[in-house]
């Protein structure tokens, strides 16, 4: 039996469930040590090998672990293998810099056992969690499509007049806040620059400026 058929072997037995779970995003997961421990008996059975190896590359700024997956056929000496990158992370709240490298690692690693055993990381598309997830996201596109559109809604007489009286108070120039927003007239003014110059009105740099 040559290396190929033992690889379709052990992809067709491998049982590698989900047996963790994580209570933030609701899902079960697998990780890297619960896929080699579902394999190595396979390895052990059909006379195999495997070794695991990590390549720290710098790509621009950001830095990202290469995890390479190669399988050894001891028999005829044969051997196939994959790789998986994964980024690290800029920072990460409670992890030092080997954690979050040693994090990288952990996903690098996961995913290339993933691809060389044909392990689905992915939800199925008709699971309700998979359908909730979807929905979610939706549900937050639409809102933050409908906050978007607000922002830019121009604002209301009431709120020009409010502005008006704000300017007054805070001893403001008109005038500057509309060449700020390249305005020639309050009535231009949008929600999203109310909003801003209503909260940052009382700021030194913005009191720079527009005073």
């Amino acid at each position: 039996m040559g290396i190929h058929e033992k690889m379709m072997h052990i992809q067709t037995t491998l049982k590698a469930p989900k047996n963790l779970y994580n209570s933030f995003g609701n899902y079960k997961y697998r990780n890297a040590e619960g896929i080699l421990e579902a394999v190595k008996p396979l390895l052990a059975e059909n006379k195999m090998s495997m070794y695991i190896t990590d390549d720290v590359q710098a790509v621009g700024d950001r830095v990202y672990v290469k995890a390479t997956v190669k399988v050894w056929d001891t028999e005829t000496g044969e051997w196939v293998e994959t790789s998986a990158l994964a980024r690290e992370a800029l920072n990460k709240k409670g992890m030092d810099d080997s954690q979050i490298t040693g994090t990288a690692s952990s996903y690098a690693r996961k995913y290339a056992l993933n691809g060389i055993f044909l392990l689905d990381d992915t939800k199925d598309a008709d699971t309700d969690e998979n359908q909730k997830e979807r929905k979610a996201r939706a549900d937050k596109q639409t809102d933050d499509n409908n906050t978007e559109a607000i922002r830019a809604m121009k604002i209301s007489k009431i709120k020009q007049d409010t502005l008006l009286s704000l300017c007054d108070e805070m001893a403001f120039d008109i005038n500057k806040i509309l060449a700020s927003y390249h305005h020639k007239d309050i009535s231009e003014i949008t929600e999203g620059e109310y909003q801003y110059i209503v909260a940052n009105k009382d700021k030194a740099n913005v009191r720079k400026i527009w005073s």
